[in-house]
């Protein structure tokens, strides 16, 4: 799949490592996921991997951080923060409605972590146009490079 075209290559981590067998499908682990974005990019190092977590499950401040660190370990490129909401009362409570200055440290914290481009807050969702956005991103950095004396 990572060699067939595409131009972004996304898989969501969901949440930390801790949390991953009561929020993923049994079939599903953070180790797994980790591989899956490395092969990815791997296969294919033009390629654009991106991961999304979600917020308010529980997780503490140095899990969130060993998560990021651990998807820049595998060249993820991109990656998204959003509030975790209950779908349905057959599914896990929010633990925490997470505060948007704690989605604006985040987006900061992964900037500096050399992510290329962050979407953070209480609303993003995984896909949350963040192909458009970062494509939108990436041609205005070029387009500025390419502007550059």
């Amino acid at each position: 799949l990572a060699t067939c075209g595409l131009n972004v290559y996304a898989h969501n981590i969901e949440t930390v490592r801790r949390l991953q067998p009561f929020v993923r499908d049994r079939r599903a682990n953070y180790d797994q996921s980790m591989r899956v974005l490395r092969y990815a990019k791997d296969a294919n190092p033009g390629l654009y991997t991106k991961s999304s977590i979600m917020l308010g499950l529980g997780e503490t401040n140095e899990e969130v951080l060993e998560t990021m660190e651990d998807l820049r370990r595998n060249n993820v490129d991109v990656v998204t923060f959003g509030q975790y909401l209950r779908p349905t009362e057959h599914h896990l409570s929010v633990v925490e409605y997470v505060h948007p200055s704690k989605f604006d440290m985040w987006a900061d914290q992964a900037r500096k972590m050399g992510f290329k481009y962050v979407a953070s807050g209480p609303m993003v969702r995984s896909s949350y146009k963040a192909g458009e956005h970062f494509m939108e991103h990436m041609l205005r950095t070029a387009q500025q490079s390419e502007n550059l004396p």
